[in-house]
């Protein structure tokens, strides 16, 4: 398939694309490893933070799934991947750093 300039479904499709990579690089550089370094002071809230983000992941989620029935299943199963790979990434990285303690890169 070619890539038809002035297709509006193109622009969204690309803009999608960029945006997921983003994601996806920010979750697994940033978050989860930092979490593991400074778990220390960050465990009472860890969690909290991620369940609020899964809970406008939903809302997005279904908002999409309901504008677009023709990708529906897709969108929601998308959609579900990613919230149960962030969630392993969250608990994984909050475990491995309670049991593995190391110097933490953050100072109160």
């Amino acid at each position: 398939m070619a890539l038809v300039l002035g297709d509006g479904g193109q622009g969204i499709a690309f803009i999608v694309a960029f945006g997921v990579v983003m994601e996806i690089v920010a979750a697994f550089c940033s978050s989860p490893q930092t979490t593991e370094i400074n778990i220390g002071k960050r465990a009472k809230t860890l969690m909290k933070w991620v369940h609020m983000g899964q809970a406008v992941s939903v809302v997005l989620i279904i908002i999409a799934a309901a504008i677009d029935r023709k990708h529906r299943l897709a969108i929601l199963a998308g959609g579900a991947a990613a919230m149960v790979t962030v969630e392993g990434m969250y608990l994984h990285a909050k475990e491995a750093g309670l049991a593995n303690q190391g110097a933490e890169t953050e100072e109160y």
